[in-house]
């Protein structure tokens, strides 16, 4: 008698192969919940860690704080006075005495080097920041007006807009006398009127939202919502402004110095170094006009690379 013979029903079933890649970490999927498990960055935190990887930016800023820093003490680590004189010291090559060298008079080109800087940083920063005052009033009222308002106020900025800058320079020179005070109101006297123009075109667009709606619903004046809800909202095309105002206006001062309608003796900045040194470089003193005009360039550039880094890096559509 043949008996059945059992068999197990496991081993006559199939075995299902797990493929390996079930059991490996998704990558992507961990980033993306790292990113979720990350502190959120306010808007200044995410443009200062945007602008870090520029790093031409960076470099500009760095340049830049070193120019502020020998600004400031520049004059105090030099053996030399700033109005010593030696005659016997005329138009001496840079050394291990004087470092840039000396003018006509003998004076240390080194520290009338940075003694110059403190006068043209100066008034490129005062120029700049009376330009924001006045701009982002006279922009932010009429942008939000609009309007009549808006129409008057915009024809008043193309006729501004329209005056020759050198003979407003010269009537205000024949006026109020060359001097640093009225080199400032100079290049203020039409150097707002950039600044106007881009927080008007700003506050056209963001008026409209719902925040400033809201606002005007709760009974909010003008100047409020312009203060709390508007100019908070446009300060990175403000900053991005400002950044191109002050070399602007360090050259203006340079290039009026240099025709000799600036800053007047005993006073020293890089345009009235400059006009002094031009007419030397043949006689071979060329350290008299290398050095300011270095500076110059140095200084413009710096703060060009570092407008266009702030100008990416305060761009909210590039947040991420």
């Amino acid at each position: 008698m043949n008996l059945p013979v059992q068999t197990d029903d496991r081993s006559s079933k199939k075995h299902t192969h797990v493929p390996d890649e079930w059991f490996t970490p998704n990558t992507e999927n961990n980033q993306e919940a790292e990113s979720v498990k990350r502190p959120s960055l306010s808007y200044a935190q995410d443009a200062w860690r945007r602008l870090k990887k520029n790093k031409l930016a960076m470099a500009g800023l760095g340049i830049l704080i070193f120019l502020l820093l020998m600004a400031a003490i520049g004059p105090l680590i030099s053996p030399h006075s700033v109005t010593r004189q030696a005659l016997s010291e005329q138009n001496l090559p840079p050394s291990a005495t004087h470092w840039f060298g000396t003018d006509e008079l003998g004076r240390d080109v080194f520290t009338r080097t940075w003694y110059g800087a403190r006068i043209s940083l100066f008034v490129g920063v005062m120029a700049a920041l009376i330009d924001f005052v006045i701009g982002v009033i006279y922009g932010g009222i009429a942008g939000y007006k609009g309007g009549k308002t808006d129409s008057v106020m915009m024809r008043i900025i193309e006729v501004l807009y329209g005056l020759p800058y050198l003979l407003v320079v010269i009537l205000l020179m024949v006026l109020m006398g060359p001097g640093l005070g009225t080199i400032i109101v100079a290049l203020t006297v039409t150097g707002w009127v950039g600044m106007a123009r881009i927080v008007r075109g700003q506050v056209l667009q963001l008026k409209h939202y719902e925040y400033v709606l809201a606002s005007k619903t709760f009974g909010a004046g003008t100047l409020r919502i312009i203060r709390k809800n508007l100019l908070p909202n446009t300060m990175g095309a403000i900053i991005v402004q400002m950044t191109l105002t002050v070399p602007t206006a360090i050259f203006a001062e340079a290039f009026l110095s240099f025709l000799g309608l600036g800053i007047q003796a005993p006073f020293a900045s890089w345009g009235v170094m400059a006009n002094d040194g031009l007419p030397t470089i043949l006689s071979g003193h060329w350290w008299r006009l290398f050095f300011p005009a270095f500076f110059i360039s140095l200084t413009m550039y710096a703060f060009n690379v570092l407008g266009d880094g702030l100008q990416d890096a305060l761009d909210p559509k590039l947040r991420r």
